[in-house]
């Protein structure tokens, strides 16, 4: 189903249409004097709808397969704390 685009005004008027459409599985590109400012798309249960739903709209490029485990980035010098230890100590 191809995207649509539709303006704040016109939106109001026919909120309970769009959301059916949206639900049918379409994408509605809400404009304010014809610059995008929110995308309508319907809600995904989960969390692979979700990322999916994400692709598809452009929000993120991912291959679908796992992410490999990272080694901490820094580490503070002279003691056994992380800088995750730190931060935690900070927000107290």
């Amino acid at each position: 189903m191809a995207e649509r685009r539709i303006g704040i005004r016109e939106l109001k008027s026919k909120l309970s249409e769009c959301v059916r459409e949206v639900r049918r599985g379409g994408t509605i590109v809400v404009t304010e004097h014809g610059r995008p400012v929110a995308r309508m798309i319907a809600a995904a249960s989960s969390l692979r709808e979700r990322l999916e739903a994400l692709s598809d709209a452009g929000g993120i490029l991912w291959s679908g397969r796992r992410l490999k485990p990272t080694k901490p980035v820094a580490r503070v010098r002279g003691g056994r704390k992380t800088v995750a230890d730190l931060i935690s100590e900070n927000r107290e």
